[in-house]
């Protein structure tokens, strides 16, 4: 039986687009605030990586948090789209203020600057744009083919930009002055920029109701077998929690995205790994080519590669395979000195993430259909909190151990020349790391097959 269709094209690109918005934060912090802090505004790497660590409490506190709101919202505009529309607003000045540390502070002002300004994006507004986002996967369709689709455009768009910004910014921070006024001002067109695109794609897409949500699983699929669904209303954050935790699939969820964030984190370190060790900052632009195309390109088969292999869970599994080679081979060439071969390897590693890539939040929509067949309670806005949890504990905790790496191995972000154990240090955090922690996400995945099992409860039930 075919499913129906709920979404047009433009209704999957407008959606899509979010993720530009979503991505001028993500891709400017990720790729250069370690870098804006150390060598711009002197601050040492240890302190700005433990700063980081601990902000990254409260961000743990806030996603469960934000998850259940959004599915306790009820608004003529729906459940999550209030939460992203809004939320970006607060994202926007306060990656704005992250790169206006001003020089005339002191040193402990400079820091409690950052840690204020960055601990608020992250675990208040980023997350709560961030799940909302990721959530209308399942709020506004109940297609699997769409929402496959939607997760292709999304991320095309979002490794679009992360390329667009990894390549541009050293640049345009040079010709608007240089130094920390061209920081500030290249934050501040960021920020605008991902105000409008946000914009845009909370209005490109409508809500389902939630009598159109609660037919998904309750009805045709399952011959009306299951009770009716109870009410968002009627379980509290710590309930919430519990059916979280109740979730195999959802804790290997999180474990695979806080691990890829991490692994993203060590990539980024890249800008240090070109500027000392290739001894050619303009590197890292081309390298991020070397990611983000292969993974663009990808991105646009993922469906028909998910309709070919008749699910997600083998095409995610063999990708990282080829990923965990790819990445292998990077560590040879690196220490060939092959430039080239070290591009070619990066590329067939990001050919291998793509498809995992393209469809995990078509995954995490089957992981809350799991819940739903399991504890018959809907939970998708707090299932998505994965992606903000991920998202954050990931790239704040893979920032802030390349910041330990950096400030035990000597580094001096003022000084032209680095030590040799500071040199070895950023080979292991470039080279060796991401190998490591994609062979460790191609593990997990091996055993998150969520479609089988969630076939296996529809016919246990029907």
């Amino acid at each position: 039986m075919q499913e129906k269709k709920y979404l047009k094209w433009y209704n999957k690109v407008g959606y899509g687009s979010g993720d530009i918005a979503g991505n001028v934060v993500y891709a400017l912090l990720s790729s250069f605030v370690m870098i804006y802090l150390t060598n711009t505004v002197g601050l040492n790497a240890g302190i700005v990586g433990t700063l980081i660590a601990a902000s990254k409490f409260f961000d743990g506190i806030t996603d469960i948090f934000f998850g259940t709101m959004i599915d306790k919202t009820k608004t003529r505009f729906g459940k999550a789209r209030p939460w992203m529309l809004y939320a970006y607003i607060g994202c926007a000045v306060t990656l704005v203020a992250i790169f206006a540390i001003p020089a005339n502070l002191g040193k402990t002002s400079q820091y409690a600057w950052f840690f204020i300004a960055y601990t608020l994006l992250n675990a208040v507004f980023y997350t709560a744009n961030n799940i909302a986002y990721s959530a209308l996967t399942a709020l506004v369709t109940k297609n699997g083919k769409e929402r496959v689709q939607m997760g292709s455009y999304r991320f095309i768009f979002a490794f679009a930009t992360s390329l667009l910004i990894q390549s541009v910014t050293v640049r345009a921070v040079s010709v608007l002055g240089g130094g920390a006024s061209g920081w500030r001002a290249v934050a501040v067109i960021y920020a605008l920029i991902g105000l409008a695109v946000n914009t845009v794609s909370v209005f490109s897409v409508k809500e389902l109701s939630e009598e159109e949500l609660a037919e998904e699983t309750a009805g045709a699929l399952t011959g009306n077998q299951y009770p009716k669904e109870e009410d968002g209303e009627n379980y509290n954050l710590l309930e919430a929690g519990k059916l979280l935790i109740s979730n195999k699939y959802y804790l290997m969820i999180c474990g695979v995205y806080i691990l890829q964030q991490i692994y993203t984190a060590m990539i980024n370190m890249g800008i240090y790994y070109m500027t000392y060790v290739l001894k050619n900052e303009n590197l890292y632009g081309v390298f991020s080519w070397a990611v983000n195309v292969p993974l663009i390109i990808t991105l646009v088969f993922t469906p028909m590669l998910v309709a070919k292999w008749k699910g997600m869970y083998k095409l995610n599994l063999r990708g990282y395979m080829l990923s965990t080679l790819g990445r292998a081979l990077v560590i040879v060439a690196g220490y060939l000195g092959n430039v080239p071969l070290m591009l070619f390897f990066t590329a067939a590693a990001a050919v291998g993430q793509g498809p995992w890539q393209g469809d995990m939040n078509a995954v995490i929509a089957s992981c809350s259909e799991y819940t739903y067949l399991t504890k018959k309670k809907r939970v998708d806005g707090t299932m998505y909190s994965c992606t903000s949890l991920g998202v954050k504990l990931g790239s704040g905790l893979g920032t802030a151990v390349a910041g330990w790496l950096l400030a035990a191995s000597g580094f001096d972000g003022t000084a032209s020349v680095q030590p040799e154990y500071c040199i070895s240090m950023m080979r292991f955090i470039y080279l060796w790391l991401p190998m490591v922690i994609s062979f460790a996400i191609m593990v997990i995945l091996s055993k998150m097959n969520v479609e089988e099992a969630n076939a296996k409860l529809k016919i246990s039930r029907s």
